[in-house]
């Protein structure tokens, strides 16, 4: 699947306001991305991944054909404030594609000011010009402030457990 361009912002039209910009991450955000990246891993107590990570992070994201996007939400000061990773992925009871949001996370001080709707919305309309039927996403049990938000999206959950196995190189 080739890279989409899709971006939105608009005003809001009972308000004027301007709404958040969903777009695309581009090579030069890379450095905010990784910094969006961190505090992510600090927020959710995860174990820090490796130093080179924009080393290896970015030949996958910038690849000319690609299985992975990462959309940004920018404050309507321009801002890079929020980040949504996804990649295709194959279900097999449903024997095709959907996508799965890996990632979605906003720095702490943009929380509450719909970019994490204006992220959805971007999810949904790269599933669609995708033509993935769904996505799919997991959070932490603990966290009830995302559990809230993708209950009110009318997102249903699944009583499941995810699991990792490590394989070491021989």
């Amino acid at each position: 699947m080739t890279r989409t361009e899709h971006v939105s912002a608009a005003a809001a039209p009972e308000t004027g306001a301007a709404t958040p910009v969903v777009r695309p991450a581009r090579p030069g955000d890379l450095p905010r991305l990784i910094e969006l990246m961190r505090e992510h891993m600090v927020y959710e107590k995860s174990e820090p991944r490796p130093a080179d990570l924009a080393d290896r992070l970015g030949p996958q994201l910038f690849a000319d054909e690609t299985r992975l996007w990462v959309l940004l939400a920018e404050t309507p000061d321009g801002e890079v404030a929020g980040y949504a990773a996804c990649s295709a992925q194959f279900a097999f009871w449903e024997a095709g594609d959907y996508l799965h949001m890996d990632c979605l996370y906003l720095a702490e001080e943009a929380r509450g000011h719909g970019l994490g709707a204006a992220l959805m919305d971007g999810v949904r309309d790269l599933a669609r010009e995708l033509r993935l039927g769904h996505v799919e996403w997991q959070t932490p049990d603990w966290n009830e402030g995302a559990i809230r938000f993708y209950d009110r999206l009318g997102a249903t959950s699944l009583p499941k457990l995810r699991y990792t196995l490590v394989t070491p190189a021989e």
